[in-house]
């Protein structure tokens, strides 16, 4: 019979409790968005293209940590619901600028306020010290390991 080796509980990793918190987070903001027709990547695509007047598809690229197939699939569904507008640029078709329309300049400040409310809603029993603290160990771990993507699921 082999003999077993000792294996660490599940509950002793960070990770685990990291993952436990941020999957009830997450599942939280994706059930309050879904119910404004967007989901949680078409979310962080909306909220970057809030703050520019126009962007292009690399920009979200980048800005995003995403390959060019899923910023392409993701724009397609925020075109199609009328969210975002493509414009082409120096009628060179492979030059497009992308836009909010008037709906989705709208609709963000709605998601912006979702997303304060699930926030509230899983952190807002810690204080201001604890909370900031929280936010400044997340900042460090994501500069030491070099973090770039984005959440968006």
């Amino acid at each position: 019979m082999p003999s077993k080796k000792k294996a660490s509980a599940l509950e002793s990793h960070v990770g685990f409790w990291l993952r436990f918190v941020s999957n009830h987070v997450s599942a939280s903001f994706a059930a309050l968005v879904e119910q404004h027709g967007v989901s949680v990547s078409e979310w962080v695509a909306l909220r970057h293209m809030y703050d520019r007047d126009a962007s292009t598809a690399s920009e979200l690229i980048a800005a995003l940590g995403m390959t060019k197939g899923a910023v392409s699939k993701i724009l397609t569904r925020l075109q199609d619901k009328g969210l975002v507008q493509r414009y082409i640029v120096d009628d060179d078709l492979r030059a497009q600028q992308l836009c909010l329309t008037e709906e989705g300049r709208t609709l963000v400040p709605k998601l912006a306020a979702l997303a304060d409310q699930n926030d509230e809603a899983f952190f807002g029993q810690l204080n201001d010290e604890q909370r900031n603290a929280l936010l400044g160990t997340l900042k460090l771990l994501v500069r030491v390991n070099d973090l770039k993507q984005l959440p968006v699921l």
